[in-house]
């Protein structure tokens, strides 16, 4: 039965310009949302910007502009940078939209009507010079735990420790530098426990997350949230002091709604505008079809693609938003993790801090980054590394040293012998190869999954590495088989041209259901081979009929090799174009899916309930090259390092991190070690790894974490995330031996 669903992505904050790890969240989404299409489900997809708060209005009065005219140049920016990466949104808003102020007033007042609104007086920090109450991250001063200096009002950079700006040690205004004044102001508050037993059976009840057989989010989305539940649900301050640029509270002068109240209720808005528009009847949507989706007791859906960092805001304050004032909860969170480069944070120092417009100035074709990032996305919140020597490895290697290149092999022949035309049937042992496989592999993709409950494949799992993966293992049986029949060589004896016709329509074929494996993935590219193919793929069934007795257009490239000079242009670009800071000036707001300071270059935008550190945070990160070998070392360098064999003694998940797994190791001569190490997201059964040799790193200074202190580093190939591979040693390699 096909399903209706509305699809959201976090709204980046309306105050600059997009960079590449705000792409990540957007392009999970856009491949989601298209894979429910070509399995024929019907999906809108909307999104906004989030231009209220006082970043906002201090960066537009220091630009001497309205607030208004700053945030929709913003936004144009936006829509083009969306657009030029083929995120393809139905409707793109701004909060700062009567559709908005209208459902904020309307589901603050139906939460007031309810009596899940609390008045009362809380303390502030004021300045006194600027006559404003200071934001948290306004504030900087001394950490009150670590007594690291020059820290912001939330929550410490060095230690991780969340505080109110009030327990800073020293503070002071990072708009005037004068020393804020505590004051009273009356605030209004949202009764976040009021719906504690609600928020206990949507994240955990029974069954655990499940809606219409399908997960609302992943075990470790879950188990966070659940750890805020079980921790005491506290009031949610949901007003600010004027001057502020947002909506004003309806029954409250000089009080505004807290940007996170009116920001998530920016995703109605914009399916509300889709409505009541053109377009949205153009797509089969008409005024009452809000009500249709929103409504409490709905059959359609609800998901939302959002970061890690915001899942607090989603997962609680939301949901519990929506029920109270009469509209239905999500269906589904797709949460994504962070985005690093190389290895490290992103980094205007190193060019890693790269925006949009500046990778597509270098001349990088925008779906390379697609199918990077598709590589390596998985249903859990991990944390993807855009490791840029391997970017440009898996596009040439992936995308047109094997998919491309099935075509480039093929499809002269086909004009040069049979006058464009493929041939009528396959052989017997081409047609068991199509059955058996490759159409197989594509339903198993498409439709089937192998997660209990589920009835659908990779794409809806959001699993786009496993998607990627079978793709390519697709993609070498092709070529195998290509390289076994050898058509060049066929070509050369006319007794075999009728073997040579089969081949090639073969081969032709399957880049055609590969293209329809892909198209989710590479819309623009897919509907290049399309094209040249005359054979546009409906839907993913459509994508495995054979090409039998179908004329093609003559094959030209569809996509070129990365040149690692456009690489290094952007790198050089990102360093010379982005500088740091004027001393003095306010901070960049943070976007709803963009990581904290303490995991990412920007800094937050943050409010009560603001999300805990990553647990997995704390792990040393060391710097990695953009291209070639560099940096160098000397001999003596490499000499520090006390490189041995262990033994894995136990192996197991760690409570709390989504990253990490604990080993426990024998040394031998260097007795039990206990490690910690960042790889949980390629190794699902961990005590497989009970047995197993490593080499770790035995004289790395031990490592207090949350969890236990980590005794060394277990070394590893690969980049990130599922694509880490645990080095191995010989059978005579024993525990404690050092590698030389």
């Amino acid at each position: 039965m096909s399903r209706r669903s509305l699809v959201t992505c976090a709204l980046p904050y309306a105050n600059g310009q997009l960079h590449l790890g705000h792409l990540l969240g957007y392009v999970q989404g856009d491949i989601w949302v298209r894979a429910q299409r070509m399995a024929g489900n019907t999906a809108y997809f909307v999104c906004a910007d989030d231009a209220h708060g006082t970043p906002i209005m201090l960066a537009a009065e220091k630009a001497g502009v309205a607030p208004e005219a700053f945030i929709r140049d913003i936004q144009r920016s936006h829509e083009r940078d969306f657009a030029d990466f083929g995120v393809a949104f139905d409707h793109y808003h701004s909060t700062h939209s009567p559709e908005n102020q209208q459902l904020a007033s309307l589901i603050y007042t139906r939460l007031r009507d309810g009596g899940h609104i609390a008045r009362r007086s809380i303390q502030q920090l004021y300045d006194p010079v600027k006559g404003m109450f200071l934001p948290d991250r306004y504030v900087k001063g001394t950490c009150p735990h670590c007594k690291s200096p020059d820290q912001y009002g939330d929550n410490c950079e060095v230690c991780g420790k969340a505080y109110a700006p009030t327990d800073l040690i020293e503070p002071r205004s990072v708009m005037s530098g004068a020393t804020p004044e505590l004051r009273d102001s009356e605030h209004y508050f949202f009764k976040l426990g009021d719906f504690r037993d609600l928020l206990f059976q949507w994240v955990g009840g029974a069954p655990v997350g499940l809606e219409n057989g399908r997960l609302r989010m992943t075990a470790t989305v879950a188990a966070k949230l659940m750890e805020w539940i079980d921790g005491g649900l506290r009031d949610w301050d949901i007003s600010r002091d004027a001057p502020y640029f947002g909506f004003p509270i309806p029954d409250a002068p000089g009080k505004y709604f807290y940007v996170w109240l009116d920001a998530p209720i920016g995703y109605l808005a914009s399916f509300r505008a889709l409505c009541d528009s053109e377009h949205g009847r153009s797509l089969g949507l008409k005024p009452a079809s809000f009500g249709e989706f929103l409504g409490a007791g709905s059959v359609t859906e609800l998901h939302h693609f959002l970061g890690k960092d915001i899942i607090n805001f989603h997962g609680l304050f939301w949901p519990a938003m929506l029920h109270g004032a009469g509209y239905r909860a999500p269906t589904a969170l797709h949460v994504n993790g962070y985005l690093t480069v190389n290895g490290a944070k992103m980094s205007k120092s190193r060019g890693t801090f790269i925006q949009a417009r500046t990778y597509l100035d270098a001349g990088l074709e925008p779906e390379y980054l697609r199918y990077y990032f598709a590589s390596m996305l998985g249903p859990a919140p991990t944390d993807v590394d855009l490791d840029l020597l391997a970017f440009e490895e898996r596009v040439n290697s992936h995308l047109v040293g094997k998919w491309v290149n099935i075509a480039s092999r093929t499809a002269g022949f086909v004009h040069k012998f049979f006058d464009g035309r493929t041939a009528s049937n396959f052989s017997d042992a081409e047609q068991e190869l199509w059955n058996k496989h490759l159409k197989v592999n594509l339903g198993y993709v498409a439709h089937r999954s192998p997660y209990a409950g589920s009835s659908t494949g990779y794409y809806e799992d959001g699993d786009f590495a496993k998607v990627c993966n079978g793709f390519v293992l697709m993609a070498d049986m092709v070529n195998a088989y290509i390289a076994e029949k050898a058509p060049w060589q066929m070509a050369k004896d006319e007794s075999k041209r009728a073997e040579l016709h089969q081949v090639c329509t073969f081969a032709l074929s399957a880049f055609r259901l590969l293209a329809g494996w892909l198209k989710p993935i590479l819309p623009a590219t897919v509907t290049r081979a399309e094209a040249f193919l005359d054979a546009p793929i409906e839907d993913f069934d459509d994508a495995a009929r054979p090409l039998l007795d179908h004329r093609i257009n003559a094959f030209t490239p569809l996509l070129g090799r990365i040149d690692r000079k456009q690489v290094a242009a952007m790198v050089a670009a990102s360093t010379e174009s982005l500088q740091p800071p004027a001393p003095g000036s306010e901070p960049r707001a943070r976007p709803m899916n963009s990581p904290p300071a303490s995991a990412s270059a920007n800094a937050g935008r943050t409010g009560p309930g603001s999300p805990l550190p990553d647990p997995g945070s704390s792990t040393p990160i060391p710097e990695s090259r953009v291209a070639g070998p560099g940096p160098f070392i000397s001999i003596d360098d490499f000499a520090k390092l006390d490189l041995r064999i262990a033994s894995v003694l136990a192996c197991e998940f760690v409570d709390g991190s989504d990253k990490l797994l604990r080993f426990e190791l024998d040394a031998g001569e260097l007795g039990k070690r206990q490690i910690f190490s960042g790889i949980r997201a390629a190794y699902a059964e961990p005590e497989k790894l009970i047995g197993r040799k490593v080499v770790f790193i035995a004289n790395l200074a031990p490592r207090k974490m949350r969890f236990g202190v980590s005794e060394g580093m277990i070394l590893s190939a690969g980049s990130s995330g599922n694509d880490l591979f645990l080095l191995d040693a010989d059978s005579g390699a024993q525990p404690g031996m050092p590698v030389r």
